[in-house]
Formats: structure tokens, C-alpha cells, sequence
């Protein structure tokens, strides 16, 4: 993983397009904008382990970064995968600079990486900051809470039908086609179910809507028909506001 000077103009427009820096002053922006760097990663490839100290906290440019913890037998559970605009290990600020979660790319992913530091004291700096943090830490709650409502009342092809909604480029079009952004496996955990169950409800979810499957391509053929399998067994409504 080697950090490079990326682009300021580049760097300024991502910054300005993630929630987090809102309304903030032109210096405190500067700051962030000074202080980026760029940084590449392979599939696999690690940002951070469980327990690091958190020098730095990261936005996504491109890519899905898979964040997880292990057991003590050494199991992983994945509790989070996040994509383009979306930030990592921010909220270590509040975790006495500690991660609690490791983090790894699950494809190949290109992610701004900012000091810690500079957070922290545009925080003590400016209000509109932390009223940021606050929301931003509120909105991860929000999309925690969603998902495990759906854990307790949505089978697993339910859930999965869900997941497939949430890709679907354009929620007014009947038809929908959708390249998996993962593997398979992983997906199966992130929606916490295991690599056999996601078989099942990949083709119990086939039967019940109107879907083709062709290795990691999916086909939807009617998507109010996906949305009506889903959407009815969920407290919230298509289009879903808790995208990944």
C-alpha cells in the first residue's frame, strides 16, 4: 500500500461530495484537501487490523472495503462493506484512537487517506465538525438498526432480495441488470447467512420473482415484482434510503 500525492482539484471535488464536510469553512477544507494522499489497494489487501492505533481514517473513492472482527477461534464475522463516498475509521476519534474493527479491501479499491489528527482539530475548531460527526454517526446507526430489523423479520431471500434492490441502477425502470460487486461467499456473510443458505435463497428467490442468474450476473426482469417479494416484509420503502 504506497501513498501518493494525488491531484488537489481531484481530491477537493471527493471531499466536498462526502456528508462529513459539509458547510465547513474553506480553511478548515483546505486543511483536509493539504493533507490527502492517495492510496491503492488489491483485493485482500489491508487498510488497518483490530486494536491499530488510528493515525489515519479513509474515503473511498472507488471500491468495496469489507470491515470485520475475528473471534477468539478466529472466525470473522463481517459487520460492515462500504463503497464509493463512504469513510472509514472515522469515528476511532472516539475509540481512544484505537480501531475496534479491521478493514480490508474486497475488490481492488483506491481510498484518500487523511490524518486523524487534522479531524480532530477541525472538530475543537468548528462546531458545524462535530454536528457532522454526530450525524454521520447517527446515520451508520440508522442503516445498523434497519439491518437487523431485517435479520429478525426477512428470510434469507428476502434479504437477499433486498441487497440485489439496493443495486438496481435506476428504481423507475421495470428492468434491472446487475454484475455482483463481490464474491458470492461474501456476500453470504455480510448478509449473515452461510455459504450453503445463500445458495438456497438464491434459487428460491429465482423461483419467487423474476430474476436469471449467470454467474455473477443477475437479471431482473420485473422489478416491482422484486420490490413487492422484498419491500413487504420491511419497515421501510423502495427506494431504500440505507444503501450500502
Amino acid at each position: 500500500m504506497q501513498p501518493a500525492l494525488a491531484p488537489k482539484n481531484n481530491v477537493e471535488q471527493a471531499i466536498r461530495q462526502c456528508g462529513l464536510f459539509d458547510d465547513l469553512s474553506q480553511t478548515s477544507l483546505a486543511h483536509f484537501v493539504q493533507s490527502a494522499t492517495t492510496i491503492t489497494l488489491k483485493k485482500k489487501g489491508i487498510i488497518f487490523l483490530q486494536d491499530d492505533r488510528a493515525e489515519f481514517f479513509y474515503l473511498i473513492l472507488q471500491g468495496w472495503i469489507k470491515m470485520f472482527r475475528e473471534t477468539l477461534d478466529g472466525t470473522e464475522v463481517v459487520i460492515d462493506i462500504l463503497s464509493d463516498g463512504q469513510l472509514v475509521g472515522e469515528t476511532a476519534i472516539f475509540e481512544d484512537t484505537i480501531h475496534n474493527f479491521s478493514a480490508e479491501a474486497a475488490e481492488k479499491a483506491t481510498l484518500l487517506r487523511i490524518p486523524t489528527q487534522i479531524l480532530k482539530q477541525v472538530i475543537e475548531s468548528e462546531h458545524q465538525m462535530a454536528l457532522n460527526m454526530i450525524q454521520n454517526i447517527t446515520q451508520k446507526h440508522l442503516r445498523q438498526t434497519h439491518e437487523i430489523e431485517h435479520l429478525n423479520i426477512q428470510n434469507a431471500s428476502q434479504r437477499l432480495g433486498c441487497f440485489l434492490l439496493r443495486l438496481c441502477p435506476d428504481a423507475n425502470k421495470k428492468t434491472a441488470k446487475i454484475q455482483l460487486p463481490y464474491d458470492k461467499t461474501l456476500i453470504a456473510s455480510r448478509l449473515g447467512m452461510k455459504p450453503e443458505t445463500f445458495s438456497r435463497a438464491l434459487a428460491k428467490l429465482k423461483a419467487e420473482t423474476d430474476i436469471e442468474i449467470n454467474n455473477n450476473m443477475v437479471q431482473v426482469n420485473n422489478q416491482q415484482s422484486l420490490v413487492h417479494y422484498t419491500c413487504n416484509h420491511c419497515s421501510g420503502s423502495f427506494p431504500c434510503q440505507n444503501n450500502e
